[in-house]
């Protein structure tokens, strides 16, 4: 019975669960997806502007999806794994 308590103790524990670490991955993912999206957009020549720094995908899109990204990280470390 000793030596079976000693490897129950010994057994490594992870701090969260496995649903806690899909909803991480998935923040994460849509952390990338955000940051991908915003960039490009300059110009190769400084003296021509380039309207296109200002479409839709990167001043809406690309941050909500970062925000979005954070919300679920956030959500994944306060989620009860037990539960």
């Amino acid at each position: 019975m000793g030596d079976q308590k000693q490897k129950e103790a010994n057994k490594s524990k992870f701090i969260f669960g496995k649903k806690n670490y899909k909803f991480m991955f998935i923040g994460l993912a849509c952390i990338a997806l955000g940051f991908i999206l915003m960039s490009g957009g300059g110009s190769d020549d400084p003296n021509v502007f380039n309207p296109d720094i200002f479409s839709f995908r990167r001043i809406r899109l690309a941050p909500m999806l970062v925000l979005l990204g954070f919300g679920i990280e956030m959500y994944a470390i306060l989620l009860n794994p037990e539960k």
